[in-house]
């Protein structure tokens, strides 16, 4: 598959899941894979999108909040849920956040396998000190991670299908940034193997991070 195509899925579900900071664009229903799509050990049991067949993903490096580069592939052997946003959304991003949270509450012991990891598209005002400390604000196992010089975001934006744009960039630094929300779960070898729609609730996301541990 041409990684420039969008899956049909993923399109639709990008295109009303778009300009994440404003919920009231973010009411679709979640979106389902195509029945021929769906793999068939999981497909009863997966609450969302089933994406293992799509050219979606892929290793990649930021820096997380010590200043340290992040390699996904250092979490292979745990499952991870990858969000991307920045510290300054008002209400999508955070409302996400505290969603994984519970939904992380919800597994008890098999949190330890889990992995959340929460991606800055706003490297330009999301240093990797202000980004780690956000995400763990949510939950102190959680990573927050963001470009810096030499990692191109642009890139890993188009690995996963996401997509931004500052809204009254004029402004200075008082801009918000529309963007793709929802989120990936990433299989134990470091696959995409899951998307999960803005609106999840924790129950789901929890059944679905089972159907991976």
């Amino acid at each position: 598959m041409n990684k420039n195509t969008v899956p049909a899925v993923l399109t639709a579900a990008l295109a009303l899941l778009l300009a994440a900071c404003q919920p009231s664009q973010n009411s679709a229903e979640p979106a389902t894979a195509p029945a021929s799509e769906a793999a068939p050990a999981t497909k009863s049991t997966i609450k969302g999108s089933d994406i293992r067949k799509e050219d979606i993903g892929g290793d990649f490096t930021m820096t997380d909040g010590e200043g340290k580069p992040f390699r996904l592939s250092d979490l292979k052997g745990n499952v991870v849920l990858l969000s991307f946003g920045y510290t300054h959304c008002p209400d999508v991003c955070p409302t996400e956040l505290l969603t994984y949270s519970d939904a992380l509450k919800q597994l008890g012991e098999q949190a330890k396998d889990v992995k959340v990891v929460f991606a800055s598209v706003d490297p330009e005002r999301d240093t990797p000190e202000l980004v780690g400390k956000y995400a763990k604000q949510f939950n102190p196992d959680f990573i927050g991670i963001t470009a810096t010089e030499g990692q191109s975001l642009p890139v890993i934006k188009q690995q996963y299908r996401v997509v931004s744009a500052k809204v009254n960039a004029q402004e200075s630094d008082n801009y918000l940034v529309d963007h793709s929300s929802g989120a990936y779960l990433i299989d134990k070898n470091g696959e995409a193997a899951i998307f999960l729609p803005y609106g999840a609730e924790p129950d789901a996301i929890a059944a679905d991070i089972k159907t991976l541990l």
